[in-house]
């Protein structure tokens, strides 16, 4: 499983580079008690601070806690906060995480509802 992740990271890593975004990926992210990251993401001053999960269905659930940590290290740091959700046999998904579905337990990343990889890096910096 975790292996699956990792090939996901690396993959994603690439993805963005060949499109001309500089990328790092934080190796062990879940295994340290501090809010980390994946994958952080810059492109002329737009800078993304991504969660990915690997899934075979269309749909992930997220635990609440590791969608707040993405979120107070992007604000931190001074990134989006994304979700990055690749569906085997259908790609990649990305997701803000402020507009995640939210249920009791879990917030929830659909495929359906993610928007491509083509419109992620056209997304412009907020001012």
């Amino acid at each position: 499983m975790k292996q699956k992740g990792t090939r996901a990271e690396r993959e994603l890593l690439h993805l963005f580079y060949d499109h001309g975004w500089i990328c790092v990926r934080a190796a062990g992210s879940g295994s340290i008690p501090l809010p980390c990251p994946d994958v952080i993401a810059g492109h002329k001053g737009r800078v993304l601070a991504i969660e990915c999960k690997s899934t075979k269905k269309k749909k992930k659930y997220l635990e609440k806690r590791e969608v707040k940590e993405l979120i107070v290290f992007a604000e931190t740091f001074g990134a989006r906060p994304v979700i990055a959700l690749r569906c085997d046999r259908a790609g990649w998904f990305f997701f803000s995480a402020y507009n995640l579905y939210e249920s009791e337990k879990f917030f929830v990343a659909d495929s359906a509802k993610g928007i491509l990889f083509e419109t992620i890096i056209e997304i412009p910096k907020e001012s």
